[in-house]
């Protein structure tokens, strides 16, 4: 009697969707506690909203960051939550100093457990306004200094043939973004060292999460740089990252990639915003850059002569609502933004 090929596909179908789900019903989650986790930028913003919590999840923190005073004070916090805390200066862009303060990590705490790839900067402003330099800065911090910081770890944890690494990128770095140019290539470089990163290393027992969040109201706003009509640039941007929505606290964004991470998850896009926008540019790229174009030819403003970056802590912010203005000064404070 011949075999029914459709009824054939359908029980193998079956099958499989219930080996997955006992696989993952089996698969013990991972725990935090007493893991040694290093979170570069980890002493401000969404950084420090991680810290915090796997503070509480009893894991050994090391954080780094520019600024003494943000570190000290976070440092101070994260170990008044009862952690064991190492906050110690680092500039990620400089491979000698990543490789130093790595092998302090894995010496004062015997290993390195889990690295999570925070530390990013922001440049706003039309693409007339960029230089060649703005470039050069956004890749070497947001991709760069993941990459120094990857090759400094993976030695020790492939050895083990175990650890984890978080990148966080953003729904720039997969959805291209209008007046964030350098930003949003220097993400997208992220996004695909992440990619590659999944394949090669998961057959060393290393497992790594990307994490493309939207807007983040994390007081970021305030350290970002913005070239252009400044006043103009800063309004609509702070519009965006503070608003909620579309913008997603901090707390939230940072509870979403610990989960991430513990699930072994290869990607975790966050907020409805940035769901809605990959999936629009995955289903039709040309349509979502149409829309995009729209956006930036009538909903931004229009380039000028200077080529000068202004921190956002510098800039007029008289263009934004003063609801924003409190809601994004009160993030900064609560994330132990510097303010000067």
């Amino acid at each position: 009697m011949a075999r029914n090929p459709r009824k054939a596909t359908l029980l193998a179908a079956l099958v499989l969707g219930a080996a997955v789900l006992a696989a993952r019903r089996e698969r013990p989650k991972y725990s935090f506690a007493g893991k040694a986790v290093l979170i570069t930028g980890g002493a401000t913003g969404l950084g420090l909203a991680m810290a915090r919590m796997l503070a509480r999840e009893g894991a050994k923190l090391a954080i780094c960051g520019l600024d003494d005073g943000t570190l000290e004070k976070a440092g101070a916090e994260l170990e008044r939550a009862g952690a064991e805390v190492l906050a110690l200066p680092c500039d990620l862009t400089r491979p000698q100093e990543v490789r130093a303060f790595v092998q302090m990590v894995e010496n004062h705490f015997g290993r390195l457990d889990v690295l999570v790839n925070n530390a990013g900067m922001i440049q706003v402003g039309p693409l007339e306004n960029m230089t060649l330099e703005d470039f050069h800065q956004a890749m070497n911090t947001n991709f760069y200094g993941a990459l120094h910081t990857t090759l400094a770890a993976l030695p020790r944890m492939l050895e083990r043939r175990e650890g984890r690494i978080v990148n966080i990128s953003s729904v720039a770095g997969l959805v291209p973004a209008p007046h964030l140019g350098p930003y949003s290539a220097s993400k997208f470089a992220l996004t695909g060292l992440s990619e590659s990163l999944r394949m090669e290393l998961a057959a060393g027992g290393i497992v790594t999460t990307l994490v493309c969040p939207g807007e983040i109201r994390s007081g970021a706003h305030k350290s970002a740089v913005f070239k252009g009509q400044v006043e103009a640039e800063y309004a609509w941007f702070t519009r965006f990252d503070v608003a909620d929505p579309p913008a997603s606290s901090a707390e939230s964004v940072a509870r979403r990639a610990i989960e991430a991470c513990r699930q072994g998850r290869a990607l975790e896009v966050v907020g409805l915003s940035a769901k809605v926008q990959a999936l629009a540019h995955h289903l039709s790229p040309r349509l979502s850059l149409w829309a995009a174009g729209l956006f930036e030819k009538y909903g931004l403003p229009k380039p000028d002569a200077s080529t000068e970056g202004v921190r956002g802590r510098d800039v007029d912010d008289s263009r934004v609502p003063a609801y924003l203005r409190r809601a994004g000064e009160e993030a900064a404070r609560r994330l132990n933004q510097p303010d000067n």
